[in-house]
């Protein structure tokens, strides 16, 4: 079998494509660093820090809604080994706090009241339990607690796992080697249609938390990626600027043919980008001023959604139990550029044809009916009634037939005249073309190069909005 012929063959499962279709969810981390103004606690904090006193989960939820996010991760347990919910299996709980009450609960019933995907985080890194490098016996616990939350919490679209592997809490120097296929079976049971995150087997870290992504960000990867953050050793140290920093050059290309090419196994592992809205990842006071600029954002926004990834936001309540004023100011202001941004699609007036013959299928966003191409390449023209000044160009190809797009241009048309003005590589689930405004009674796609014979699910075309 040819390695085009591997790569076709492998295909996102359901519950894949479900997670990229979110596109854009939040993650909330809130725990007793909230309140000690640390980014890791040691496991050593008292219950009796925990004290917020105007927790409120509807308000977190109508925040992220509000900039468009789709779904809410929560830091069920940090590596402090503090738990927000009522569980069975430790007194280190919000319930034994002066708050006293069951804020998983609480943020999943505020998630499915708003529309919302609820989803978990549960660090495996516990300083606080004295069964943590125990073997065994920690696993038991930690299947124990992962068991509460997917029983107890509702329908779970995520769960979070990272590598993060330090010492145990008495001094001794013990480190717990996670039984990860153990969890993984359990989550499965629990909840089939959950994916299971970057130490996982469906969505894989992007590889910084920076916001930066790659400019080829490939689905289909080797499977030995699956294992990449089972060790990170970088995790096992507290955040710092270096470990911010941009991906090595090195690991720039994950998928591309010149990558795979002396792979034997494959998998479909797509990426998922995770920064948060201030330098750290739990509120700090000192940083209350420090959130990231609109333009930051939605720039990072259109690489992420708009570059065949998902874009995970951490936005972390204050000790009062509210997200503050500027951090929900700053999400209503990126919800509205999303929305005004994308909320002109001009593609159903137009007359698009590839090979001279019709293709109104792709001017629905569903992957039901489809283009596809007779060559390994394909020119598609998309007539418009008019001149418009163009904002984006928005492609999808049909994931459920893998990732063919090898590499692909796009031009502008005017009066008859094309000018290219984007060459890349990747479509995949989506990809966004920032038109900057050009004026334009029409658009070419060419798609110069591809794996087998090339499709496209949906094209959107979006006028320019005012800002």
């Amino acid at each position: 079998m040819t390695l085009d012929e591997r790569l076709i063959q492998t295909v996102p499962s359901e519950r894949q494509i479900r997670h990229q279709q979110l596109g854009f969810y939040a993650f909330i981390h809130f725990t007793v660093n909230t309140f000690t103004d640390r980014e890791w606690g040691d496991g050593s904090e008292p219950p009796s820090v925990f004290a917020p006193t105007r927790l409120d989960a509807e308000q977190w939820v109508k925040v992220i809604k509000s900039a468009g996010m789709k779904g809410l991760i929560l830091t069920c347990k940090h590596h402090d080994g503090f738990c927000l919910w009522d569980t069975k299996l430790t007194d280190h709980n919000a319930m034994n706090s002066p708050c006293g009450r069951d804020i998983v609960r609480e943020v999943s019933d505020a998630c499915k009241k708003h529309g919302i995907a609820f989803g978990i985080y549960l660090s495996p890194w516990d300083r606080h339990s004295p069964l943590y490098g125990m073997g065994k016996a920690y696993d038991d616990y930690y299947v124990g607690q992962l068991t509460e939350l997917l029983t107890d919490y509702g329908s779970i679209f995520s769960v979070w796992l990272d590598g993060a592997c330090g010492e145990s809490a008495d001094g001794s120097g013990r480190k717990q080697y996670y039984d990860w296929e153990r969890y993984y079976s359990v989550i499965r049971r629990l909840q089939p249609d959950a994916c299971i995150s970057v130490c996982g087997p469906d969505v894989r870290w992007c590889g910084n938390e920076a916001g930066h992504t790659r400019a080829s960000e490939w689905s289909v990867v080797p499977l030995r990626t699956r294992d990449t953050e089972k060790t990170a050793e970088r995790s096992q140290h507290e955040d710092s600027a270096d470990f911010r920093r941009r991906i090595n050059a090195g690991d720039e290309d994950l998928g591309s043919r010149q990558a795979l090419e002396n792979e034997h196994e494959l998998i479909w592992y797509p990426a998922e980008v995770n920064t948060s809205l201030r330098p750290g990842w739990f509120w700090h006071e000192s940083e209350n001023d420090k959130v990231r600029s609109l333009d930051e954002l939605f720039d990072i926004y259109l690489s992420s959604v708009g570059g065949n990834a998902t874009f995970l936001l951490n936005v972390p309540p204050t000790n009062e139990g509210l997200i503050h004023p500027n951090d929900a100011a700053r999400l209503a202001e990126l919800g509205r550029l999303i929305a005004d941004s994308f909320a002109e699609n001009i593609a159903p007036e137009a007359e698009i044809t590839a090979d001279g013959n019709a293709i109104d299928c792709v001017k629905t966003d569903s992957t039901d009916e489809y283009y596809m191409s007779e060559r390994e390449n394909a020119e598609i023209v998309i007539k418009l009634p008019r001149k418009e000044k163009l904002g984006y160009l928005v492609i999808k190809e049909n994931i459920r037939l893998s990732q063919r797009v090898e590499s692909f241009a796009a031009d502008v048309m005017e009066g008859g005249i094309c000018r290219e003005i984007y060459r890349g590589t990747v479509i995949g689930y989506k990809r966004i073309v920032p038109l900057g405004g050009a004026a334009a009674d029409g658009l070419r796609i060419r798609i110069t190069d591809s794996r087998s014979k090339p499709t496209v699910a949906f094209i959107g075309v979006y006028r320019q909005a005012e800002r």
